[in-house]
């Protein structure tokens, strides 16, 4: 994934999406999930994660503009 597409990701983003940004394929990612070691932290939604686009900035050390700031107004 490509700095403009990490950039451009919405709030919340598809486990299968956090999946592809940090390089991880679809069995491990689930895997991980699944054992609770997701290297970011999951937030559940329906049967499913979704994982926010502040804390897989973080994690990849892409740096929080704006709104993504924990302590933006």
């Amino acid at each position: 994934m490509t700095h403009g597409e990490l950039m451009a990701l919405p709030v919340t983003i598809s486990l299968e999406t956090a999946n592809r940004a940090l390089m991880l394929g679809r069995t491990t990612g689930y895997s991980l999930a699944k054992r609770g070691q997701y290297p970011v932290p999951l937030l559940p939604r329906g049967r499913g994660y979704v994982v926010s686009r502040y804390h897989l900035h973080r994690y990849l050390g892409v740096e929080a503009v704006g709104q993504d700031a924990p302590d933006a107004a």
